[in-house]
């Protein structure tokens, strides 16, 4: 990887483009590849993968697509900053380097992250220190499927579900019938960590096969605040406006091919992650990250009798996460799992269509040092599943339904006192049912109800020790019994050409939410608040909005030369979670929230300005720190080119233009370690990404 940041240094825009130019007069161009300028409306309408198992242009769902442009000028360093400005969709942030996507106030092992369908096999859920072995550069688009629908993948996806796509295993043909090649290269340097980056995605073939090579890499310093902050580690200022330990590296890749038939397909890849970057929490901490993923997945159309289609998808991840303190290893964090998916798509039966499947998933974790607050654990899951929808002359209904059985072993040695040994096995059971109605041209009303049990995992039963990254002492409960929920969602949408707008409104109920609750004791030797892993009720309710107006331009026109569209987005969320049991609020959630983006296209160039603003976020439990209301302002400018075959689309983006000291209400470091790790400064990042 170090070939890309040598480019950087000899400007390595300049060289991107000299190589694209170079590569796209030996390449084909692709078919239908195309980059919309901002604002432009798109060629052909986009269809979710994610929970539409029968390939429908409409699904009734919540769910969101991030691609193209959008995913360009949105894309941060980790997933869930990539995904911050969806409504109903916040980020973990545990400083710049780690953010799980936090979907509706639910976050850890109630979201799913599926890589291509597939299970990302981590320990990203077990600590909010621990980031997702997927980088946002490397992706094409990443898909949010929000509430009781995503049970399709599992009660652990009762919040919904991200899928992360990036043809590592192409589906169809890359460069059409007749062959070629088709590519990407992106390249982008960001003031605010002095962050250089860089990625290569190529891929070829005909009607028969078709190959994936990606690489990318991306080194980054400590990130610019608008305040100074102290430091103790060695090498650095003892007071910087950055945050201490917050530099990273991030490198990887992968290979990837799939046989075409006349009835389906056959693919294979294997992925491999690296990263090493600072926790931010502690000063002279750092994590070194390696993950491996190898993947299989197949399509057969039309074997026979009363079945359409089999599609199987197999993954196997291997993931170890090492934490130094200085240059000695500390914890060592290891998880070995595979994951198999086999579901048939049966005919019709008038106007009903599904899919049956069955669903497979053993893991293996270990802990191993002296600050390993978990045992060694096995994991072992076999679900049943089925999505049938009906179709009417109103419009349409939906059933899914999945039962599980679960087994969660304690693997601890029996001279090892911190720990309880043993098995606990579960059932979890769920069902959903959704409805969608048309009603006047251009009006939908959906609706979804489901009831969805998760079993608890492996730390929730048998944690007992200090989590430095956290300051607590955390404690499991290995008589815990299922979570339970029930919830709806209702919504309304509208499409007029550019114009759209949609709004839904959702709530859940627990009767048993497995939460972590302060007990008032402290343990260890440096008497450690205790937390325990507790089942409460609670409640979540909430509200997500978005819509798009034309503001100049006919409502026909889309980006071709010379014509001038100017478009707003707005949008908006809100969720209020409260433990029943208590009458508090529940932590770490997401203050209400409002956004707009102004986007103007005309010929090749394109401009955007919008903000994002967060209200102050008073409903915390006793004890816990509030956050102030913020503002923070974005802009760019795009400007598109050709160069030979290859299309060239150049940017620069400012983040936080005003330089806003803000805090993250979802952060726990804002609790544990404030006021050390503020959301980033003004950073300015110029990039550019050439297609061919």
């Amino acid at each position: 990887m170090s070939i890309f940041f040598v480019l950087f240094r000899r400007h390595a825009v300049a060289g991107a483009v000299l190589a694209l130019g170079a590569a796209g007069a030996h390449a084909q161009q692709a078919a239908g590849a195309t980059s919309p300028a901002g604002g432009a409306d798109a060629a052909l309408p986009e269809l979710t993968i994610t929970g539409n198992p029968l390939g429908e242009a409409r699904i009734i769902a919540p769910a969101s697509v991030l691609t193209g442009e959008n995913l360009l000028l949105q894309r941060g360093t980790t997933l869930g900053e990539t995904l911050a400005e969806q409504p109903g969709v916040a980020s973990s942030s545990f400083g710049p380097n780690v953010g799980r996507p936090v979907i509706r106030g639910l976050d850890g092992d109630r979201i799913r992250i599926l890589n291509n369908g597939g299970a990302s096999i981590d320990a990203s859920s077990l600590s909010q220190d621990h980031n997702t072995p997927i980088d946002p550069i490397a992706v094409d688009r990443v898909e949010v499927l929000r509430g009781p629908a995503a049970l399709l993948y599992g009660g652990s996806a009762q919040g919904g579900v991200v899928n992360v796509i990036d043809n590592r295993i192409p589906r169809e043909p890359v460069a059409g019938p007749e062959g070629g090649v088709t590519g990407r290269v992106d390249t982008s340097y960001a003031s605010g960590a002095q962050e250089k980056n860089a990625a290569v995605l190529l891929e070829g073939g005909n009607d028969r096969y078709a190959l994936h090579v990606d690489a990318f890499a991306r080194r980054a310093g400590d990130t610019a605040v608008p305040l100074q902050l102290e430091c103790e580690r060695p090498g650095s200022p003892a007071l910087a406006r950055r945050i201490c330990n917050s530099a990273h590296r991030v490198s990887g890749g992968a290979v990837g091919g799939t046989a075409f038939f006349d009835r389906g397909y056959l693919g294979a890849s294997i992925a491999d992650y690296h990263s090493d970057y600072g926790t931010v929490a502690e000063d002279n901490v750092s994590i070194g990250m390696r993950s491996t993923r190898a993947a299989l997945e197949g399509l057969w159309r039309n074997p026979g009798g009363l079945v359409e289609s089999l599609q199987g998808q197999f993954s196997h991840g291997d993931y170890r996460h090492t934490e130094f303190e200085g240059d000695q290893p500390g914890t060592t964090f290891k998880h070995r799992g595979n994951d198999l998916r086999l579901q048939a798509r049966h005919r019709a039966f008038g106007s009903l269509r599904g899919v049956w499947g069955v669903q497979a998933e053993d893991s293996d974790f270990s802990a191993l040092g002296e600050e390993a607050f978990v045992p060694p654990s096995r994991t072992r899951s076999l679900a049943l599943f089925a999505h049938e929808e009906l179709g009417t002359s109103w419009g349409k209904l939906t059933f899914g339904a999945r039962a599980e059985r679960v087994r969660v072993s304690s693997l601890a040695a029996a001279d090892d006192e911190r720990f309880a040994a043993g098995e606990r096995r579960f059932t979890p059971a769920s069902a959903a049912v959704g409805a969608l109605i048309d009603l006047a041209p251009g009006w939908q009303l959906t609706g979804n109800l489901g009831y969805t049990q998760r079993a608890p995992k492996d730390y929730e039963l048998f944690a007992n020790g200090a989590h430095v990254a956290t300051g607590v002492w955390e404690t499991g409960d290995p008589t815990l019994g299922t979570e339970k929920s029930t919830s709806i969602d209702l919504g309304t949408q509208w499409q007029d050409g550019p114009r759209r707008f949609a709004v839904t409104a959702f709530a859940s109920r627990y009767a048993r939410y497995i939460g972590l609750m302060p007990t008032g004791a402290t343990k260890g030797d440096a008497d450690l608040p205790e937390y325990a892993y507790t089942g409460v009720k609670a409640r979540f309710v909430g509200l997500e909005a978005s819509a798009t107006t034309r503001l100049l331009g006919a409502q026909g026109l889309t980006d071709r030369a010379g014509a001038s569209v100017l478009d707003l987005d707005l949008r908006a969320d809100l969720v209020r979670a409260t433990n029943v049991s208590t009458g508090e609020p529940l932590p770490l959630i997401a203050p209400e929230r409002l956004g707009a983006t102004l986007r103007w296209a005309m010929g090749a160039w394109g401009a955007r300005l919008g903000f994002d603003h967060a209200m102050a976020q008073r409903r915390v439990p006793e004890g816990n720190r509030e956050t102030g209301a913020y503002t923070l302002w974005n802009a760019a400018l795009t400007y598109r080119q050709k160069v030979s075959r290859a299309e060239l689309q150049w940017y620069v983006r400012v983040d936080n233009l005003t330089n806003r000291l803000a805090y993250s209400a979802t952060s726990i470091l804002t609790q544990t370690a404030f006021p050390k790790a503020p959301l980033p400064g003004r950073s300015v990042r110029v990039g550019v990404q050439a297609m061919f």
